[in-house]
């Protein structure tokens, strides 16, 4: 029986693969991560690049489960090419939010993960599914600022933006 490869299993696995190349790479975190590197030296690749760079092995897996219980269903509801469109786009609108969010507080962080790409596909199902969608917020609020309750440093303007980006790609898509 041929399974098919879906596009989310294809983003899982350039996560996992770009996961072991910035651990390879010396200060890879820091090259892919966006940071004000990207201001500095111009690193216009960071805007997608941070989507896939992960600050550790617990941080790649969480992000991996969640996009891959959300994205694959999401996949399924809209296509590959509207999918494609949410996932890149929102996550590349989140990159620059997030960006425009640190220069302008004087915040400067280097922001990792997919978990802002992975709001935007959360930000999409709550303003289509009315009947989870307080549960959905809720889990976004934790998710943002719990972490930072208990002194981790989470990008929590970055689920939010993301959020908010996938709530209203919901009404283009």
């Amino acid at each position: 029986m041929k399974k098919n490869l879906t596009i989310t299993n294809i983003i899982i696995l350039a996560n996992i693969i770009m996961f072991a190349v910035q651990n390879m790479i010396e200060n890879g975190i820091l090259i892919f991560g966006l940071n004000i590197y990207f201001l500095k030296y111009e690193l216009w690749y960071q805007l997608i690049s941070t989507m896939f760079v992960h600050g550790g092995v617990a941080h790649i897996f969480m992000n991996m489960f969640i996009l891959f219980q959300f994205g694959s269903e999401i996949e399924k509801a809209i296509g590959k090419v509207k999918y494609i469109l949410l996932y890149f786009v929102g996550g590349l609108l989140t990159s620059i939010g997030s960006f425009v969010y640190m220069y302008m507080s004087g915040n400067w962080a280097n922001l990792v993960g997919a978990s802002g790409a992975i709001c935007v596909l959360i930000g999409f199902i709550a303003l289509r599914d009315k009947y989870n969608r307080k549960g959905l917020i809720i889990w976004v609020l934790l998710i943002s600022f719990a972490p930072v309750l208990l002194g981790f440093p989470i990008a929590w303007y970055a689920h939010i933006i993301g959020f908010i980006i996938g709530w209203l790609l919901g009404y283009i898509l």
